[in-house]
């Protein structure tokens, strides 16, 4: 299983995160590109260390809401989702250019995530951009979700992404971050959920009901303080 996780997330000299010693327990990197985080000189510097790590290196895209770190929904079109997510990926495709390699994936950050996950016009216009930023580039989408469907609409190459840290409700969906529970703090019971989705296939919603899940990718914040350890006992459970 692709273990991923979001990165680049501070901003000027704001710093989140522990970027650098993380790149060595997981395979895939999503890089913010400066609209909810992030900027140039931290998305230069992240694909030069994750190449030289041989991490796989990602668009990490969100709603131009610098201020709401990129979690708070807006009224947006099909249009505007595909417009901003080829500006922010473009983006950090030409650095990942600059030094010869390739963008691996994008992967949409917070609300722009969770919108796509339930509205298909929306999913539409980021597979629509994934599919134009050429090559083989690949989407990270919610688990059975309308990211997913959009995809394979457009037979653009989707990995299907998990959650070790978040509870899901019983439709397959990721608990809204302001409901009590939604954030799993325990490590025990974050680690049960991800060797459950990798051995079973299946997790448990927050009210007690059983889903099956494909899981491509496992998704373990880098915004998380104790992210780097439980990154290091995830790579191990795993393996």
């Amino acid at each position: 299983m692709d273990i991923n996780s979001d990165m680049g997330e501070g901003f000027g000299a704001w710093e989140m995160g522990n970027d650098v010693q993380l790149l060595d327990y997981i395979t895939s990197t999503n890089i913010a590109c400066g609209w909810h985080a992030g900027d140039p000189s931290r998305m230069k510097k992240l694909v030069q260390l994750a190449t030289e790590k041989n991490v796989r290196i990602g668009a990490h895209p969100g709603l131009p809401d610098l201020e709401g770190f990129g979690r708070r929904e807006m009224a947006i079109s099909e249009n505007d989702a595909y417009n901003y997510v080829l500006y922010q990926a473009g983006a950090l495709q030409a650095f990942v250019n600059a030094i010869g390699g390739n963008l691996h994936h994008v992967k949409p950050h917070g609300a722009l995530y969770n919108q796509a996950a339930k509205d298909i016009k929306i999913a539409r216009g980021i597979a629509s951009a994934v599919k134009d930023l050429g090559g083989k580039v690949i989407l990270y989408g919610l688990a059975g979700s309308c990211l997913v469907d959009a995809a394979n609409e457009l037979n653009v190459p989707v990995w299907q992404e998990v959650f070790s840290d978040r509870r899901y409700t019983q439709e397959g969906f990721l608990v809204p971050r302001n409901q009590a529970g939604a954030v799993i703090d325990d490590e025990s019971l974050a680690l049960n959920q991800v060797m459950q989705m990798a051995k079973k296939g299946e997790l448990t919603s927050i009210d007690g009901s059983i889903i099956k899940i494909q899981a491509d990718t496992l998704c373990i914040h880098g915004d998380n303080p104790h992210a780097v350890q439980f990154a290091k006992k995830i790579q191990a459970a795993l393996a």
